[in-house]
C-alpha cells in the first residue's frame, strides 16, 4: 500500500512539474520584452518631397545650367512652397500658382554648376502653416570641362 501511495505522489509531482514547465514555456513564447521586434512608431502626417532629376551622385560639367525637378506631395493640407538649398545655403524657392496649397506640386529649378567638386542639394516642402517635410538631400559632382 505504501508503494502505491508513493507511486501516486510521484505521478502527481511529475504532472505538476510537467504543468509548470509547460506554463513557463507558454509564458516565454508569449513574452517578447527582451528579444522581440520593436513596436513601430507611426510616421507623422507631414509633406514629402523627392528629387526627380538629377539622381544622387550625378556629375555635371562646370558652367552648365543644371535642371532640378522636384515633386512635393501632401494629400492632407497641401504643399504651399518648396525650398532648395545648395551647400546648405538658400538657393531658390517655388510656390504653386493656381492656389495657396496643392496636394501635389511639381517644380522645376536650376543651378549654374560652379565650383569643382561635390555639392549638396537639399529640398524641403512646406505647408501653409509652416509644417515642413523631412529634408531630402542629394550630392552632385561638378567636373571640369576638358
Amino acid at each position: 500500500m505504501c508503494r502505491v501511495l508513493d507511486h501516486r505522489r510521484h505521478l502527481q509531482r511529475m504532472r505538476l512539474a510537467v504543468s509548470l514547465v509547460a506554463a513557463f514555456a507558454i509564458l516565454l513564447t508569449g513574452c517578447n520584452l527582451q528579444s522581440g521586434t520593436p513596436t513601430p512608431i507611426p510616421t507623422p502626417n507631414i509633406p514629402s518631397i523627392e528629387f526627380q532629376f538629377p539622381q544622387n551622385n550625378s556629375t555635371v560639367l562646370e558652367g552648365l545650367d543644371l535642371n532640378i525637378d522636384l515633386v512635393a506631395t501632401d494629400p492632407g493640407s497641401g504643399v504651399a512652397r518648396v525650398e532648395l538649398l545648395v551647400d546648405d545655403q538658400p538657393h531658390q524657392a517655388g510656390k504653386p500658382e493656381i492656389s495657396p496649397e496643392v496636394p501635389t506640386f511639381t517644380v522645376k529649378m536650376n543651378w549654374l554648376a560652379q565650383g569643382i567638386g561635390a555639392h549638396s542639394f537639399t529640398a524641403v516642402a512646406y505647408r501653409l502653416d509652416g509644417t515642413a517635410s523631412a529634408p531630402q538631400t542629394i550630392i552632385v559632382e561638378v567636373v571640369p570641362r576638358e
